[in-house]
């Protein structure tokens, strides 16, 4: 089910379920709960998740997706360079998430089960790709594809890392994110300048000419 409405009482249930999903998990029991404080209908609050708890993780990464591209949208990125934009991102989304860590962690659990996979990797696609547009890139071309492979693996990696970080204002998974991203760069740079040399040495097909 797909729309503003549905989306906004997903939301609200998902909000309402926050506080018991480190006792009781991403599971019905939650859901009905929540459902009876927001004054959802038990029935319509089941039909929102008809997969039960993937259904459950996914709005809820959704759900924070939502609040970190709202408060990227009222930063000021125009002078910032692009990989601080993208670490200003990751670093608003683990902060919209810092009271629910392990709503966090149970959401992954959920994601490592095999059937769940799928779901897993398209959700950490959906926000890469929102962060790649948020911050202001348009391209169209094959580096489409890899800047948001590339993100995808710095926001795993960081991902766990803030799992356990409990450095004040999150300064050691700043610092995470900043060494992974720098380390990107630099490859990026090698890669470029490994193309434009090739690009300057003898086709070696050349030699398997015959000659006239």
């Amino acid at each position: 089910m797909k729309s503003p409405f549905a989306e906004r009482e997903r939301d609200r249930l998902i909000a309402a379920m926050l506080p018991d999903v480190a006792f009781d998990g991403w599971s019905m029991h939650t859901l009905r709960a929540a459902a009876r404080r927001t004054g959802i209908p038990v029935e319509e609050a089941v039909a929102l998740f008809p997969r039960g708890a993937p259904d459950l993780v996914a709005a809820f990464s959704r759900w924070a997706d939502r609040r970190m591209l709202d408060r990227l949208e009222g930063a000021v990125l125009d002078e910032l360079r692009l990989s601080a934009r993208i670490a200003l991102a990751l670093r608003l989304r683990f902060e919209a998430l810092a009271p629910w860590r392990e709503a966090v962690r149970r959401s992954l659990g959920v994601l490592a089960m095999p059937f769940s996979l799928p779901l897993g990797l398209s959700l950490l696609y959906e926000t890469v790709d929102g962060i790649w547009y948020a911050v202001g890139d348009r391209s169209t071309d094959f580096s489409f594809y890899s800047k948001r492979a590339s993100l995808a693996a710095v926001a795993t990696a960081a991902t766990l890392y803030w799992l356990e970080d409990r450095s004040a204002g999150l300064t050691d998974t700043q610092a995470f994110i900043d060494r992974r991203l720098a380390d990107l760069h630099r490859i990026g740079g090698l890669r470029e300048r490994l193309s434009a040399a090739a690009d300057r040495l003898p086709n070696p097909l050349r030699v398997l000419r015959p000659s006239r």
